[in-house]
């Protein structure tokens, strides 16, 4: 008989490695309800158990989280987001599932560390996880600005900012993030790395705002959450929703465009690291 893989209790799948788990987790129940060959459930037991037992291996294996980051993601789970919406020009909603969570966070700590950023600006903060994780990577005098459109998440954050020693490194900037990166620009500011988190149909405005006024020099990363989205950019087009469409659209126009080089990572619902290419003057 086909054994499901025991998996503590998760928000609903929002990865393709989530969403396919969800998937053979159902062949997985047909099969038995149904008369199939021995070899094929013994098939559809290693496909089940091969995509199931991968996230909770990643997560065993990685460096553990902060007190402090543990704790904002369970107050971030307690909270009942069904009842809080967006701005008051468009209506959002939010979810536990917008939350970059353990694996991401330690990544882009890790990429804190490596690059020996100094300034990094967050496009998209929601309740602060992956701003707290890479501000626990800062030197201290390292500095970060949080974009965030929603006044109660930016206030939500700030609260468990209070919890750490590194939240003082973080300031956060309330309004749409389009707005402040353009007055980060007039400001002549600039970045060593830049997280993008935020509305999925506004990446290729924020890529270039970052690019065409040099608010990313040369050498510098920007990293972009969601760029698998549930599996929607590389299924047919028919299957998209705006925001698949979008995200399709963005990784296009970063693959075309000649100053940067980029990877696309298969990290839950795909990390994109791409770097602003140094360009060497001849004399």
């Amino acid at each position: 008989m086909i054994q499901s893989v025991q998996i503590p209790n998760l928000p609903r799948p929002v990865t393709p490695l989530g969403i396919l788990v969800e998937k053979l987790s159902e062949i997985v129940s047909i099969a038995e309800s149904e008369s199939v060959s021995a070899s094929l459930q013994t098939y559809i037991q290693q496909a089940y158990e091969l995509a199931a037992k991968l996230d909770p291996y990643l997560e065993e294996c990685t460096t553990p989280e902060s007190e402090a980051l543990a704790a904002l993601a369970r107050k971030t789970a307690d909270e009942d987001w069904s009842k809080r919406f967006s701005d008051g020009e468009t209506v959002r909603q939010l979810e536990q599932e917008m939350l970059s969570g353990h694996i991401e966070g330690q990544t882009l700590k890790l990429l804190v560390y490596l690059t020996g950023a100094k300034r990094i600006l967050e496009v998209g903060m929601f309740t602060g996880y992956s701003a707290l994780a890479m501000a626990e990577a800062l030197p201290d005098d390292g500095t970060m600005i949080a974009c965030e459109v929603d006044q109660y998440v930016a206030d939500f954050a700030l609260n468990c900012f209070q919890e750490s020693p590194h939240g003082n490194k973080i300031q956060v900037k309330v309004g749409p993030a389009l707005d402040t990166l353009h007055q980060l620009a007039l400001a002549e500011d600039s970045f060593d790395l830049v997280f993008i988190d935020a509305d999925k149909k506004e990446y290729v405005d924020y890529f270039q705002v970052l690019l065409d006024h040099e608010l990313l020099p040369s050498g510098g990363l920007i990293c972009v959450d969601n760029t698998l989205l549930q599996g929607q950019p590389y299924l047919p087009s028919e299957q998209r929703t705006l925001n698949g469409e979008a995200i399709a659209q963005f990784n296009q126009i970063v693959a075309d465009d000649p100053r940067v080089e980029q990877v696309l990572l298969p990290l839950r619902d795909g990390l994109t690291i791409i770097r602003r290419k140094i360009i060497y003057n001849d004399y």
